[in-house]
């Protein structure tokens, strides 16, 4: 089975896959032989309360938090076990790009963000026998699934920490995934999802690119051309050089599969003030300043609506990208987030 190289382990280090056997989704299909990716950090405590699970965002990986991770540092691993799942459909675990017929490539069945944390909850409590959660924290759709968690399984959360992220994906964040989704398969290459190589669809891949980097940085990154904080000339050299660079490598199919989870948002499926109100753990909503795709004013409604919620707002000219830490004082804004609210 062909896996695009951006998701290997030579590329993203060791990690380990849980059998979930024949899986049922909840759009109505059942995704045979299913596999969570996922790796850990720490060691599980002989009372198995010491974990903490972060889900990674939309084109991420498990090893995207490791970033995060270190001795010394809130995510302490001497102190925490740390859990990183992959998203079903991500390009790790069962994927469009390494699912065998009838369910490979653009077949792929859709999936939702709830199949994630099912798929997790099994993780967590099968194979590694975890009752609590000390936290469950993401970026962006790793707090859609941070969200999911929290409404779930409320028994099992203490902490929560969606970061730049809403419980109901909003509308104008909708119409900007159909357009970005819009770019990849408007490519010549694209043959209805069933292409031979994933390169082959660059160009699509640059669009997307180009969208998302519009969309995920401020007006005033422009303006004041951060861009050459990072060694980069331009605009179109920063486009080029880190904007493309990091899309290129990644399968079409996976990206429009975890699209479709982000567009969709499901809590919203439900009442969300009722699925808020579900919400037991303490939970701190954290939004980015200038995010365009989460903006800060929804996702302070976000944690008025939860019983122990509370909003904060972070960030730098970054916008929705401060989450890749671009900047050290950016970093340490986050540190500092998960310092405070796992220490109360």
């Amino acid at each position: 089975m062909a896996v695009n190289e951006y998701y290997t382990a030579d590329v993203q280090g060791p990690f380990e896959e849980f059998e979930l056997g024949a899986f049922p989704l909840s759009t109505g299909f059942t995704l045979p032989e299913a596999r969570l990716a996922y790796k850990t950090h720490g060691t599980l405590n002989e009372a198995r309360d010491n974990a903490i699970l972060l889900p990674h965002m939309y084109t991420g990986t498990l090893a995207f938090m490791d970033a995060y991770v270190g001795e010394g540092r809130p995510l302490d691993p001497t102190t925490y076990f740390i859990i990183q799942p992959s998203q079903l459909g991500s390009g790790m675990g069962s994927s469009p790009s390494n699912t065998p017929p009838p369910f490979n490539g653009a077949a792929f069945p859709p999936v939702a963000i709830v199949d994630d944390v099912h798929a997790q909850h099994r993780l967590i409590t099968e194979h590694f026998g975890i009752e609590t959660l000390q936290l469950v924290s993401g970026w962006s759709m790793g707090g859609q699934q941070t969200y999911g968690w929290a409404v779930q399984y409320p028994d099992m959360v203490k902490r929560a920490m969606p970061i730049a992220a809403t419980a109901v994906t909003p509308e104008h964040n909708r119409m900007f995934i159909d357009l970005h989704t819009q770019l990849l398969t408007d490519d010549p290459a694209w043959e209805g999802g069933f292409y031979t190589d994933s390169h082959a669809v660059h160009r699509g891949l640059r669009r997307h690119a180009e969208a998302l980097a519009l969309m995920g940085i401020t007006a005033e990154a422009l303006r004041v051309q951060a861009y050459r904080e990072l060694g980069f000339q331009t605009r179109d050299d920063w486009q080029r050089g880190f904007v493309e660079a990091y899309f290129l490598p990644m399968d079409p199919n996976n990206l429009l599969c975890t699209a479709r989870k982000w567009r969709a948002g499901e809590i919203g499926a439900q009442d969300a003030d009722a699925a808020l109100g579900r919400i037991t753990a303490r939970t701190r909503a954290v939004a980015f300043n200038g995010d365009l795709f989460f903006p800060p004013e929804v996702i302070e409604e976000d944690a008025a609506r939860i019983a122990a919620g509370e909003f904060r707002s972070i960030g730098s000219v970054w916008g929705h990208f401060t989450m890749f830490g671009l900047r050290e004082g950016d970093v340490a804004e986050i540190d500092a987030m998960y310092a405070e609210i796992l220490a109360s």
